[in-house]
């Protein structure tokens, strides 16, 4: 294990429990442990929905407004 992903792991121990969860889930998904859908709730499933309808007619932020977002967490 490298050092970096010790350090991750120890960061991940003192988050709760769910987020631990979501944490596992993602390693599992990455390293090709999980290759079943991950379920989805509604408010999650509408969510990607309207993101996805968003993307289809275009709507991005433009380069203003990601400047002004980074700019805006010191970045």
């Amino acid at each position: 294990m490298t050092d970096l992903l010790e350090k991750a792991v120890e960061a991940a121990r003192r988050l709760p429990p769910e987020a631990q969860d979501d944490i596992a889930r993602l390693v599992l998904v990455l390293s090709g442990e999980i290759v079943e859908p991950v379920a989805v709730n509604a408010e999650d499933r509408d969510a990607i929905l309207r993101g996805q309808q968003a993307a289809l007619r275009g709507d991005f932020a433009s380069s203003d407004e990601i400047s002004a977002l980074w700019a805006k967490h010191g970045l």
